[in-house]
């Protein structure tokens, strides 16, 4: 009490000075009011830059010489530079009102403004500590594929709607727990953060069903996204397109709509290899004693038209087979011994998986042809050497169908036609 009469003594130095001039008492409070709250002000706002280059200056210092990259993250989040706003607050929020002790309304409007600045730099303050928790739990192995803006913005939308209601507060000086209110503010928010409510709701389902990770490689047609997704947070997904291009997804949509996420692929053993080749039908052959012999020189499949040959033998003798006439009895054909060398090629083939499933067949025929359909997995998941070994793969395939007197089938082309004209 006795220091804030002195205090109030010497605010109030400048009005008994003037008063003593004899100027009268309303221009010496008012002349007194301005020089000292200008001088108030400056002292504040010079203390307040002095603060802050300490204070940043002493947390860059210490986040050096410790080992945690936390103390990084709040110099970066501007956490010491909104510290370092409190104590001049406090000064203001001392010093002022007992210069305003004669101006009633500049002290009441004072009050509210320096309260709802308070607020906001509490607000301000909690935001850069989350920033900065947000960041440093992103370098963690546990959480650096989780959404944590998400739940980051989730809580700052909180803080946000309590300041609002304390802000008010200090505007209107009504209570804002009261039901009435309450109920009003409630509907307003629903009605205007429908599709953040939405996106909170959807985040927490992702990140509970594991639906999706930053990092993933997901395709959603819908809207044209095919990448790996770099950020989850309360409104939208965003993924970068493999042409580098950003695509923006709403959250709540990964759970309403159906998308393809490929880390099921990337976490396996190996990427799938399917496609065919379409065989001609006229190419497809009985095999001769003659072909049988040429075919024996292709090593990867010797073996097996051999055995092949002896079993065939064996039961075309037992039902006594009139091989005179070559369809009569078991008989090798082109096609199965062609496909029988694609299925040892992929077993000897290093780059493709033995682990997971692996298989050539035929399918069914159609107008182009019979597909022969390879199935197999690459080992190797990155996206350009699987494409390289797919290439390779079927690069053979197509050079060694002749060598099995088969056909690929192919459109008639321009010069194709204009030969066959030609030639007539």
């Amino acid at each position: 009490m006795i220091q804030n009469l002195l205090m109030i003594k010497y605010l109030n130095l400048i009005k008994e000075i003037l008063l003593n001039k004899g100027l009268p008492d309303f221009w010496a409070a008012t002349i007194n009011l301005i020089i000292t709250f200008s001088v108030i002000v400056v002292i504040a706002y010079f203390l307040d830059r002095i603060l802050r280059f300490v204070i940043v200056k002493l947390f860059y210092l210490f986040s050096i010489k410790t080992k945690t990259t936390f103390d990084d993250f709040l110099v970066k989040s501007k956490f010491p530079r909104y510290i370092a706003h409190i104590i001049p607050l406090f000064i203001l929020k001392y010093l002022v009102p007992l210069i305003l002790s004669d101006f009633s309304f500049l002290l009441k409007a004072f009050t509210i403004a320096i309260n709802i600045y308070g607020i906001i730099l509490v607000v301000k303050i909690i935001r850069s500590f989350l920033k900065s928790t947000q960041q440093y739990l992103r370098t963690t192995e546990r959480f650096k594929d989780k959404p944590l803006e998400s739940y980051s913005q989730v809580v700052m939308i909180f803080l946000w709607g309590v300041a609002i209601f304390f802000i008010v507060y200090q505007l209107t000086g009504r209570d804002v727990l009261s039901f009435a209110t309450l109920g009003a503010a409630s509907a307003v928010i629903l009605l205007i953060f429908k599709d953040t409510i939405l996106g909170f709701v959807a985040s927490i389902q992702v990140s509970v069903n594991d639906i999706v990770r930053i990092g993933d490689w997901i395709v959603y047609s819908k809207f044209g996204a095919d990448g790996t997704v770099t950020d989850i947070n309360l409104a939208t997904v965003r993924v970068q397109n493999w042409d580098n291009t950003y695509t923006t997804i709403p959250t709540y949509s990964l759970i309403s709509d159906s998308f393809q996420n490929w880390r099921g692929m990337e976490e396996s053993g190996g990427r799938r290899i399917k496609r065919a080749v379409f065989i001609k039908q006229n190419s497809i052959k009985f095999l001769t004693k003659e072909k049988i012999e040429e075919f024996k020189k292709i090593q990867l499949v010797k073996q097996y038209i051999e055995d092949k040959h002896v079993e065939i033998t064996l039961h075309n003798e037992k039902i006594g087979a009139d091989k005179s006439v070559l369809i009569n009895g078991l008989n090798l054909t082109n096609f199965g011994v062609f496909r029988k060398y694609l299925d040892l090629y992929l077993h000897q083939n290093s780059e493709v998986s033995k682990e997971l499933f692996l298989m050539v067949r035929q399918l069914a025929p159609t107008s182009q042809g019979i597909p022969l359909e390879i199935y197999c997995f690459s080992s190797d998941k990155k996206w350009s050497n699987y494409e390289a070994t797919m290439s390779d793969i079927f690069d053979h395939v197509i050079a060694a169908v002749p060598y099995f007197d088969l056909e690929i089938f192919e459109e008639p082309t321009g010069k194709d036609i204009s030969v066959l004209l030609n030639n007539k």
